[in-house]
């Protein structure tokens, strides 16, 4: 997962203050996951190959409710929201790598192995979420995460999601 893509996205757009390029921007992600403020921990997806790898940005800001208690005057991200955070971007790798028919169902992380975090993440971070396909059969998928602060890996983990039934 060296984040290096020949493909390009589909839908592409350009933020028009930083130019950079993305794929949905936080309202069209909120279409595709159920979390809300203050839990929704994806901003922009940058990169998207259905049925491949998603490239998504979280911006790490002072203001997350967590930085109150997670530690008074010396911020870091907890670990299990960087977890969260890929999570929610292979959420919507997953929905949009989705048969029609499974599409619209809520999708459940069945586990998490290989977790390893490398360094801190603190506010003013821009957290670079990274996840692939390993395998994907029709009940589960497996994938590889990796969540970086520019060129520095962050944490890593693998993980494995299954769709629920329809509500």
């Amino acid at each position: 997962m060296d984040g290096q893509s020949t493909a390009e996205p589909q839908d592409l757009k350009t933020d028009p203050e930083t130019g950079q390029a993305f794929v949905y921007d936080i309202v069209r992600i909120l279409d595709y996951l159920p979390h809300r403020y203050p839990f929704i921990l994806v901003d922009r997806i940058l990169e998207l190959v259905p049925g491949d790898r998603i490239t998504a940005l979280k911006n790490v800001t002072i203001n997350e409710p967590h930085f109150q208690g997670h530690f008074p005057g010396m911020p870091i991200m907890p670990g299990v929201l960087i977890l969260e955070a890929l999570g929610q971007a292979g959420g919507v790798l997953v929905m949009d790598s989705a048969p029609p028919e499974k599409r619209g169902r809520p999708i459940y992380f069945m586990a998490m192995d290989k977790v390893k975090f490398r360094r801190t993440v603190v506010p003013g971070d821009q957290l670079i979420l990274k996840l692939n396909i390993l395998k994907s059969r029709a009940r589960a998928v497996k994938m590889a995460a990796a969540a970086y602060v520019g060129d520095a890996l962050a944490a890593e983990a693998e993980f494995m999601a299954t769709f629920g039934e329809s509500a």
